[in-house]
């Protein structure tokens, strides 16, 4: 349960710094990012299966480049139904997502570093 809290608060902090980066995207205040962050796992759990299975012959013929136009939607659909936190333009929400990605990425190593592959394993 401490790890499920503890991933949700580094994902809202993501979720607050790419609003400070990315001018198109405004969080109110943590407390709005902290509940983003859920309602942006709820709608990736939800809807987000049922996206990707249908949009799956693009993301084939795209090798894999229209999950960002998924991830975009997903993360601008979030926004409906989240308060204080507000993406404008499609285009933001497509830069955003992936900086929300490889930001919450980077986040979750430093807070968990997983043991990876050593030189020494060589």
């Amino acid at each position: 349960m401490v790890h499920l809290i503890a991933v949700w608060l580094v994902s809202a902090l993501a979720l607050w710094i790419v609003a400070q980066i990315i001018p198109g995207i405004f969080v109110r205040s943590f407390g709005a990012a902290f509940i983003a962050a859920a309602i942006i796992a709820i709608v990736d759990a939800i809807v987000g299966p049922v996206v990707r299975f249908f949009a799956l012959p693009f993301i084939w013929l795209t090798l894999g480049l229209f999950r960002l136009v998924i991830n975009a939607f997903l993360l601008k659909l979030a926004s409906v139904f989240t308060p204080g936190f507000e993406v404008h333009g499609f285009l933001n929400a497509v830069l955003g997502s992936v900086v929300l990605t490889l930001l919450n990425a980077a986040l979750r190593y430093l807070v968990f570093p997983t043991p990876g592959l050593d030189w020494r394993t060589f």
